[in-house]
């Protein structure tokens, strides 16, 4: 049982960076492939429909964190507690960005909030790469050593390079993503390549995550409760990728 739940958090957390990645990394991008309003309107809005969905990912990550490895919480919560502050920041910042940028009209306006999309990005991609170094290095090296900040740069430059492959498949012939390969295969393949770095951070770790999984008793109650969300949550994400991966781009953001 205790290993059926670490293989739960372990797709949750590569689902979570190939399907958030390229949001990440898109808003990262923002204004070097966004020269003009209009480029960075198209960007948005070819990235925003997928941001809840690939959030839906994180946030069922962190309930199989505290349910199934509950004596873990506390541990990772201390002991990283200034990465997750900033984990949490940069992510409201940059959600706040996507949902404000076309709240009012006006060119500052929405410049301000396209850099806080940018930043918000930036240091989400940065704090998760640090994240995932101390994880594998059991807590124990400074947070923000060369080790850690490496680690957010990798990060950072996968979501970058998912970000754009992203761009160019959902805008075809856009002139913003001009040279970037456009097909799904290629998408699959950045996907994959985001995701590395987690597998490697929860390769290195798995021992002591199953080494802290609750009692056989709790992780059974919990798989009775969770099991019936599982094709709702899969339901879901195909809804969204039929839905927003091709056709007219949404305007509301």
């Amino acid at each position: 049982m205790e290993i059926i739940w670490f293989g739960a958090l372990a797709v949750l957390l590569l689902g979570y960076f190939a399907l958030e990645g390229f949001d990440i990394g898109l808003g990262i991008l923002l204004p070097v492939l966004g020269r003009s309003q209009g480029d960075r309107d198209r960007l948005v809005g070819a990235m925003a429909p997928f941001v809840l969905a690939g959030e839906v990912w994180l946030v069922a990550l962190v309930g199989v964190l505290f349910g199934a490895f509950s004596t873990l919480e506390g541990e990772v919560l201390s002991g990283l507690y200034p990465l997750v502050v900033a984990l949490l920041l940069t992510w409201i910042t940059r959600d706040a960005g996507l949902w404000f940028r076309r709240r009012a009209d006006g060119a500052a306006w929405r410049r301000v909030w396209d850099g806080a999309i940018c930043l918000g990005s930036a240091g989400l991609a940065l704090t998760w790469g640090m994240t995932l170094v101390a994880l594998a290095r059991g807590m124990s090296a400074p947070l923000l050593g060369p080790a850690g900040v490496a680690g957010g740069i990798v990060v950072a430059l996968a979501f970058c390079v998912h970000g754009w492959t992203f761009a160019a498949w959902r805008l075809p012939g856009d002139p913003a993503v001009r040279g970037a390969r456009r097909t799904g295969r290629a998408l699959l393949l950045t996907a994959l390549t985001a995701a590395i770095p987690a597998a490697l951070a929860v390769a290195v770790v798995a021992s002591a995550l199953i080494d802290h999984a609750a009692p056989p008793e709790t992780l059974t109650t919990l798989g009775a409760i969770v099991l019936p969300c599982v094709p709702i949550l899969v339901g879901a994400q195909v809804w969204v990728w039929r839905t927003f991966s091709r056709g007219a781009l949404p305007t509301f953001f």
